[in-house]
């Protein structure tokens, strides 16, 4: 019996954000758009094709964005709406293989081997695939297809916007070899200096590099991302991974040093994050928080000091008023001292969930009603929408831009 070539897809939504606003309002249509906060602090979530001619990005400061093309339109942009898309998203690419990975709301890795008896040619698999996301969604969205996950991602790139590449395993050192090394997956902007400083400018450099050189240069590692510039990609496709935590955070459109605030914050975040637990049937140990200081400190959007605290309970849990108390104390015993630009909550160190009867008789009525409590409130928000009953004690602040979070257990 033959053994099946690897044959990988990596689909990409075109501007996901910015394509869903621009099909639903035509005004939009062939206009600079970015999603996103308009504020000094507000960040670029997604920009249209018409923008990024003008140089908007995502991730780009506002500000920065305005100043690039002063005739942009931001649109707040609506995060529940684009979750609804990338569900009917995903389950169109559920119809072209089991074996999905997703990465974001907006781009997954699909693996295709030993399909194309099936299917067919993995070329007209990709356009089929395209053509259904188009017809039904009405939106764009580039494919890369190869024999590894890297060079799938990096063709859906060189595809954009609206496009197909494919590389066969014949044509991959070619195209990788002219490509700058910023361009591997997984190298981040430092990672790729050190890379650019130490010598090697293109990927065909560093797979053409000995073992010997690349280890005086950049050390074991760079062995390891030498592999990757000569397609040697051993990722498989990977549709089931646990998530190892969960976490809420928002960023403030001004400082905040008001500790009542923060509290009302955290008893939301914590309220929201244990909601999630309670979806995907874990309980958590570890209680995190964690704020940004609002003095910068360095230049670029990690500038801004990041500090931590965490806590490990007696008792691993869902509910949100534990989840609540041990960031409060957290705060209230270790917490900022100065003013914050941004407020999180996190649950680490993650279990099964176990059942009520396991509590211990002390804490056996007053958590029962605790868990019948949180078992309507998550039937109310899966009827009505999240949010819909908060506690007294929980205040509304505006986010200084959309969050980008996606986020498991969430299933809005």
């Amino acid at each position: 019996m033959s053994e099946h070539k690897t044959i990988i897809m990596h689909a990409d939504m075109d501007a996901f954000y910015a394509s869903v606003e621009q099909r639903d309002d035509p005004a939009l249509r062939g206009r600079p758009l970015a999603v996103g906060g308009s504020s000094a602090r507000g960040v670029v979530a997604a920009a249209s094709y018409e923008a990024r001619k003008f140089g908007v990005r995502s991730a780009m400061p506002s500000f920065e964005a305005r100043r690039k093309c002063p005739d942009l339109i931001f649109v707040r942009g609506n995060m529940a709406l684009y979750k609804r898309e990338s569900r009917r998203v995903f389950e169109i690419f559920q119809d072209f293989s089991p074996a999905v990975e997703r990465l974001s709301l907006d781009e997954a890795f699909i693996d295709l081997t030993g399909t194309e008896r099936l299917l067919g040619d993995p070329v007209e698999v990709g356009e089929r695939l395209r053509r259904r996301v188009h017809d039904e969604l009405g939106l764009p969205m580039s494919v890369g297809i190869g024999p590894i996950k890297m060079v799938a991602k990096i063709a859906s790139q060189s595809a954009k916007p609206d496009g197909l590449m494919h590389v066969s395993q014949a044509e991959v050192r070619g195209f990788l070899d002219p490509l700058p090394v910023r361009r591997i997956w997984g190298v981040g902007p430092v990672a790729g200096d050190r890379i650019v400083s130490a010598g090697f400018e293109t990927l065909g450099d560093l797979a053409r590099a000995t073992d010997a050189e690349l280890t005086s240069r950049l050390g074991d590692w760079g062995v390891e991302i030498a592999k990757l510039a000569r397609g040697e990609d051993v990722r498989e496709v990977e549709p089931y991974r646990d998530a190892v935590s969960y976490s809420e955070e928002h960023t403030f459109m001004n400082d905040i040093s008001d500790h009542d605030m923060l509290e009302s914050m955290i008893l939301t975040h914590a309220e929201s994050v244990a909601r999630r637990l309670r979806r995907d049937a874990v309980r958590a140990r570890t209680v995190v928080l964690k704020w940004k200081e609002a003095k910068r400190t360095a230049p670029g959007p990690r500038g801004y000091p990041l500090r931590s605290r965490q806590v490990t309970l007696g008792d691993a849990t869902d509910d949100g008023m534990t989840v609540a108390s041990a960031a409060t104390g957290l705060l209230r015993k270790s917490g900022p001292t100065v003013p914050i630009r941004l407020i999180g909550v996190g649950c680490t160190n993650l279990l099964e969930d176990v059942d009520s009867t396991q509590t211990t008789l002390f804490h056996d009525t007053r958590m029962h009603k605790r868990n019948d409590l949180n078992r309507t409130l998550d039937r109310i928000d899966d009827r009505f929408g999240q949010g819909t009953v908060t506690r007294a004690t929980q205040h509304s602040t505006e986010r200084a831009g959309l969050s980008m979070q996606v986020k498991r257990g969430d299933g809005e």
